[in-house]
């Protein structure tokens, strides 16, 4: 008897993954292929069904597709679109959704990335069972995903939950944006080296990050360093934790979340980002708001996560089908 399965898709800036995943969150098979993100879409396309094709041909288990679950840079649930994205050439609006389920001939849903790590962790991860929580996507950028009363919150055009975008700092770091102080340049991946880089420039401490330069230097190594002891990659993420800890108290005012779930690389320096991150978030917090909603760092571990997530908008979306 065949396996029912979901196709995830995650979509990255350089590099793209998909896996064939059941509906408890293993993934049965996957594969890594290039972006192509300064090509034509259709070159994309024609090397997304080689790789499809490819898996299914790899699987050992027979399993029947039943749908397909993309999270990518920019995409609008609503609209089935990528629109806008910084780091894809395709142009201006690319109705992916309705590419892939015209070749594929499947049902096909589409969000972004952090609302897709939001869904998974609902359907695999830390959120399981929990109905109002919020996930923070820590990477090159800063992304969330808002779940309130078991349900992704959208917004009206589908763009809801930016929380990298918000402010921390009306006077601070320049953004892409053009807006000043915004959270993803202090918490994103990219923040936390530019963290490293101001704080070197402020100090006297001896470090070996001073060897590098930007380019070299990378949050996973300030991370490193912090987990050895370094006075300069300590400092680092007891600020980066100060800016998050400072901005969630905003979201738990406004959302009244269970729970707030970190995911992404940085999130690897463990308590040296999540103690001063609960600090500055019960300061900021009224007493009667204090200690009522937990911080945790994501169970979701291994190469596949995005994948995952990708999938579980698909099982997500047939669940509310059944209903």
């Amino acid at each position: 008897m065949a396996i029912p399965v979901t196709l995830g898709i995650d979509i990255g800036g350089t590099n793209s993954k998909l896996g064939l995943v059941d509906s408890e969150g293993n993934c049965l098979e996957s594969s890594t292929m290039p972006t192509h993100a300064n090509e034509d879409i259709s070159v994309f396309i024609g090397h997304l069904m080689e790789e499809i094709s490819k898996i299914r041909e790899a699987i050992e288990q027979e399993v029947e597709v039943l749908g397909v679950g993309i999270g990518a840079p920019n995409a609008n649930y609503y609209s089935g679109q990528i629109e806008k994205a910084p780091n894809l050439h395709w142009g201006d609006a690319i109705p992916l959704a309705a590419i892939v389920k015209e070749r594929l001939q499947l049902p096909v849903w589409i969000t972004n990335d952090a609302n897709a790590a939001a869904i998974g962790e609902m359907k695999f991860g830390a959120a399981k069972g929990v109905k109002d929580f919020v996930v923070v996507t820590l990477g090159t950028g800063l992304g969330s995903g808002i779940v309130m009363d078991g349900d992704l919150v959208y917004g009206h055009d589908g763009f809801a939950g930016e929380l990298g975008h918000t402010t921390v700092d009306p006077n601070g770091r320049d953004h892409t944006t053009n807006r000043k102080g915004s959270l993803e340049t202090y918490v994103s991946a990219t923040g936390i080296v530019r963290t490293a880089f101001d704080l070197m420039a402020n100090r006297i401490h001896a470090s070996r990050m001073r060897k590098l330069n930007f380019e070299q230097l990378t949050s996973k190594i300030v991370t490193e360093e912090a987990l050895k002891g370094d006075r300069i990659a300590l400092e680092t993420c007891e600020m980066t934790g100060k800016y998050l800890g400072t901005a969630l108290v905003n979201t738990i005012l406004l959302c009244n979340p269970e729970r707030i779930i970190l995911f992404g690389g940085p999130t690897a320096a463990g308590d040296l980002l999540l103690i001063p991150t609960l600090k500055y978030l019960n300061q900021g917090l009224p007493i009667h708001r204090r200690n009522k909603t937990s911080v945790v760092i994501s169970s979701m571990k291994g190469s596949n996560t995005a994948v995952l997530g990708a999938s579980a908008l698909a099982w997500d979306e047939m669940e509310k089908v059944k209903v």
